[in-house]
């Protein structure tokens, strides 16, 4: 394990550490330093708890992955997520919402941890019909695909797979229920909620198309192994899993750099979980592991929809998706004990 875990032990222990500093400084108490290791620990553990089925979709992925561009996603990728989505996100809403520059966001940051804290909540709205529709978009594509072979929940599943016979169908999907949230949000939120929502699905589409047209290769009718396009997917799909662990954060505390700090823990967790599931070939041990991790997607899309209506606790949404995980897990040791009994 520490082959695996080696990087994230040691960045925990500095994330820690800092966190603990950083206590010191704002509070000049051990109590307050105690304070914020203990919210940076919990921190952690939430990003941890609710990226598992990341983790699962980024090995799948990377196994498609030319080494080079494998390499590029485990280096530049973790930066990416660490320092892109953990820091310069948050950012980047108040720069985008309160009309400041950067370094003026950063003051903000660092001096009214609690007007930063409201701006960022203030763009809930937008964040949450994005990632939703972009969430739901990749689950319902993975399921919705008539040359997928193996079901988990068979009823439901060999269901949707039948409808992959009709092109489009998830987009029809996520368009009717992103109208259904638009006729029950109060009428002031509905323009804000569609503009995101769509937003969302065109991502989507978009990052496929450019995936397609990144990766494909000279010779007629093939496809090359997974590059350029394959990279930004990964990334725009690491960026839609962390605005739920971003933006409930805030509910623990309203300083960015201990936030960033407990996150880009998580994140590295995340980066050598899924290293180990590419070298130890886990998805393929484990025959409905990746199911279990589209359920989670989708759940945590539903979830992130009706957070435009009602506040839904980061605990629920890490229970659920770690729960669908470990029954997924628990029916392929089942079916790796029956086959072989019966080889």
């Amino acid at each position: 394990m520490l082959r695996y875990f080696g990087w994230a032990y040691g960045v925990t222990g500095l994330g820690l550490v800092l966190a603990f500093w950083l206590g010191w400084s704002y509070s000049g108490s051990l109590s307050g330093a105690f304070g914020f290791l203990m919210i940076g620990t919990i921190l952690a553990v939430l990003e941890i708890s609710l990226s598992f089925d990341n983790a699962i979709v980024n090995a799948n992925k990377l196994e498609t992955m030319s080494p080079v561009w494998r390499r590029r996603f485990l280096t530049w990728g973790i930066l990416i997520a660490v320092f892109g989505m953990r820091i310069v996100f948050p950012l980047l809403v108040v720069v985008i919402a309160a009309h400041i520059n950067p370094l003026e966001a950063i003051r903000l940051a660092a001096t009214d941890p609690a007007r930063y804290a409201e701006i960022i909540n203030g763009a809930h709205l937008s964040i949450a019909a994005f990632g939703g529709a972009f969430l739901m978009m990749v689950s319902l594509s993975w399921f919705i695909d008539d040359e997928k072979e193996i079901d988990w929940i068979k009823s439901l599943e060999k269901g949707m797979r039948h409808c992959g016979a009709v092109r489009g169908v998830e987009i029809a999907f996520v368009l009717l229920l992103v109208l259904v949230f638009a006729m029950v949000l109060p009428p002031e939120d509905v323009g804000t909620f569609l503009f995101a929502a769509v937003f969302g699905i065109v991502t989507f589409l978009a990052v496929e198309i450019l995936g397609h047209l990144l990766d494909a290769s000279n010779a007629p009718g093939q496809v090359a192994r997974g590059g350029l396009g394959a990279f930004l997917y990964l990334e725009v799909l690491d960026a839609s899993f962390s605005f739920d662990g971003v933006i409930g954060a805030f509910a623990l505390t309203q300083n960015l750099f201990l936030i960033a700090i407990g996150l880009g823990i998580g994140a590295m967790y995340v980066r050598s979980m899924t290293i180990m599931l590419v070298e130890r070939k886990t998805l393929a041990e484990f025959r409905y592991l990746e199911h279990g991790a589209f359920w989670s997607i989708l759940i945590l899309s539903v979830i992130m929809f009706a957070q435009t209506l009602v506040h839904v606790p980061e605990a629920i949404t890490g229970l659920l998706g770690a729960g669908f995980i470990a029954l997924s897990l628990n029916s392929s040791l089942r079916h790796n004990r029956l086959f072989r009994a019966e080889g």
